[in-house]
């Protein structure tokens, strides 16, 4: 079933990059050619690889072989059970071996008009990276979740989150997070992930400079070992 899931994937994730690009090229001349659709294809897969920012770069080696790109909401349930049970073995066996890096992007999908509290918390990863602490706060994120819009991310425990990984100046992240000086990006970022047809989280995309995998869910790890697995041949 693993096997078949990924010889499915393959041409979707193409398809999905591929629309997009069709997408952008709608209003265009009807004479468009074909590097033209080349070059916006390759603009779509720089941004899809490039960081969010610069302190929120890819864990792993930037010469890997394979970039492997989740797309997640903090309060996602199945993103955090991605965090729990399959991430870790991911950076293990992958990442810290050298055969893969790793990025995580926003996708908002359960923000309440209320508190958007899904893009708060993503604000607030952004007000970590500036002072270097990304990944230790991404992980104290979902380290602390506590379901969906259960009302655990307030401005206040995210500046308790910030307290719990040592961020050096607590100020400048209150300050940070109170101005909602990262909205805009994170309403960016999920402006593209929809772009390229995702619409659920958490989800993925592994690409090894030529085929780009779509797996969509938290799936067990073997999933991803054996995707990981086909794209490194």
């Amino acid at each position: 079933m693993n096997k078949k899931f990924i010889f499915v994937g393959i041409p979707f994730a193409i398809l999905l990059l591929m629309s997009a690009v069709a997408a952008v090229n709608m209003s265009a001349p009807k004479n468009i050619n074909q590097a033209d659709m080349a070059m916006e294809r390759e603009k779509i897969i720089n941004k899809l690889l490039s960081p969010i920012t610069q302190n929120a770069s890819a864990l792993g080696n930037d010469e890997a072989k394979i970039t492997i790109v989740e797309f997640g909401d903090y309060q996602c349930t199945y993103c955090h059970r991605f965090h729990q049970d399959t991430k870790d073995k991911i950076i293990e066996n992958y990442v810290n071996t050298g055969k893969a890096k790793f990025l995580f992007k926003d996708l908002v999908i359960n923000d309440l008009p209320k508190d958007k509290a899904s893009s708060l918390a993503a604000e607030a990863s952004y007000c970590a990276a500036e002072q270097g602490k990304y990944w230790q706060y991404h992980d104290e994120i979902y380290n602390n979740w506590e379901g969906e819009n259960t009302g655990w991310i307030t401005k206040e425990s995210l500046k308790q989150f910030a307290n719990n990984v040592k961020i050096p100046d607590l100020m400048k992240f209150s300050d940070c997070v109170e101005g909602q000086k990262y909205s805009n990006l994170v309403q960016e970022n999920t402006i593209f992930a929809n772009s390229i047809g995702l619409a659920s989280t958490p989800n993925f995309i592994l690409y090894n400079g030529t085929i780009p995998l779509n797996i969509p869910g938290a799936h067990p790890y073997e999933v991803f070992d054996q995707a990981l697995k086909e794209l490194s041949k």
